[in-house]
């Protein structure tokens, strides 16, 4: 993360050289240079998925803890290695351009990214330069270093990578942003047709859409005298009005955790897996749809049955959307469309199975496709 591995590998890397791989893994520099960069991409990680980002003091954290380790075992002779005083320079410098780049700077941002990884890259050259020191202190100087053409080569190369990983690196960076807001429109459409709950079970499983016979609860509700009302009416009023239960019964809906929920022209339909959730969503809707509707003199009907149903994804091989079938759907909109204004009714499977010892009243109706005569119970 940020700057937590590229100088203490090219630091390990250094010393390992320089000192014999058994050597130097018998001292504590290694475990400590280790120890300092795993806390500091822990930290630098956990602030940032937190969306508060501290690069400027969190690229100081490896520095610090490695530096105070290693002055307690070699004391002030730690200061004067080179490759010690880099660690804190390009930590410092790397934390400041990052710093920077969290204010708006606009287009400048491209510059500051192409500046931060020509200054990662130039982690190698400098070590390397400080590896050839350390070969020949005695006759080194940075003006015979970079003489050689060898060096020039390595210098020119370095540096043109590290513009050519920072701008790749802006580029992916435009892109993600691009399939982050693709992914967060798609998610805000796939709930508007789903629904969260079903969207989540889809993601997790991708069989959860797949066509099944299950045992639902169905509750459907809608507006008596919608439609002589929107005659008198414009469309914008009447889309207003509508706009405004539908707000309403989103929440209530998603707290009785409505498996699908669908709406059309006037008309709720809510999916449940057991009739207690649709009974209780079914009159708290009722009780906040009245407040609603009473200043247009309208109230609405609900009617709720219980029994098996076939639910999935029905279409075409193109187009196809996540629906509920069956002789279940169909009576609770029967239920619905017998139902008075302000009226509940529900089905004999809903009554028995949520044992309740108390309706308003119970009477009999004809269903259109059935012979005989339905019970109904009116809460």
């Amino acid at each position: 993360m940020y700057n937590s591995i590229h100088f203490p590998i090219a630091n390990i890397m250094l010393e390992l050289l320089l000192e014999g791989f058994t050597d130097y893994l018998r001292e504590i520099d290694f475990y400590a240079m280790l120890l300092a960069c795993i806390i500091q991409a822990w930290w630098l990680g956990g602030c940032h998925y937190r969306g508060c980002p501290a690069p400027l003091p969190g690229n100081l954290i490896a520095p610090a803890i490695y530096s105070v380790i290693e002055w307690v075992v070699e004391g002030q002779e730690f200061w004067s290695a080179p490759h010690h005083q880099a660690f804190w320079f390009f930590a410092l410098l790397i934390g400041t351009l990052q710093h920077i780049q969290l204010m708006r700077v606009g287009k400048a941002r491209l510059y500051l990214l192409l500046a931060e990884h020509s200054v990662r890259t130039s982690i190698l050259l400098v070590m390397y330069a400080i590896f050839e020191w350390h070969m020949s202190s005695d006759s080194f100087s940075l003006e015979t270093f970079l003489s050689e053409s060898g060096h020039q080569f390595v210098v020119m190369t370095v540096l043109l990578l590290g513009l050519v990983v920072g701008y790749g690196f802006w580029l992916a960076q435009g892109y993600l942003l691009q399939l982050r807001s693709m992914a967060d429109q798609l998610k805000c459409y796939s709930e508007w047709f789903l629904g969260r709950e079903l969207l989540e079970k889809a993601v997790n499983d991708a069989d959860a859409l797949s066509l099944s016979r299950r045992q639902r609860a169905v509750l459907f509700m809608d507006i008596r005298g919608f439609t002589a009302w929107s005659e008198h009416q414009t469309p914008e009023q009447v889309v207003e009005m509508l706009n405004a239960c539908f707000a309403m019964s989103e929440p209530v809906l998603e707290h009785y955790r409505s498996i699908r929920t669908k709406h059309t022209g006037d008309e709720i339909m809510a999916v449940f897996a057991g009739p207690e959730q649709a009974v209780c969503a079914a009159q708290l809707l009722r009780s906040e749809l009245k407040k609603i509707l009473l200043p247009y003199d309208l109230n609405a009907g609900c009617g709720i049955h219980y029994g098996e149903l076939v639910e999935g994804l029905i279409g075409s091989h193109s187009v196809r959307s996540y629906d509920v079938v069956g002789d279940t759907v169909n009576t609770a909109k029967r239920l619905c469309d017998a139902a008075s204004g302000g009226e509940i009714l529900i089905s004999q499977p809903v009554l028995d199975s949520l044992r309740m010892e108390k309706v308003f009243s119970v009477r009999q109706i004809l269903m259109k496709g059935k012979q005989q005569a339905f019970t109904v119970f009116s809460l």
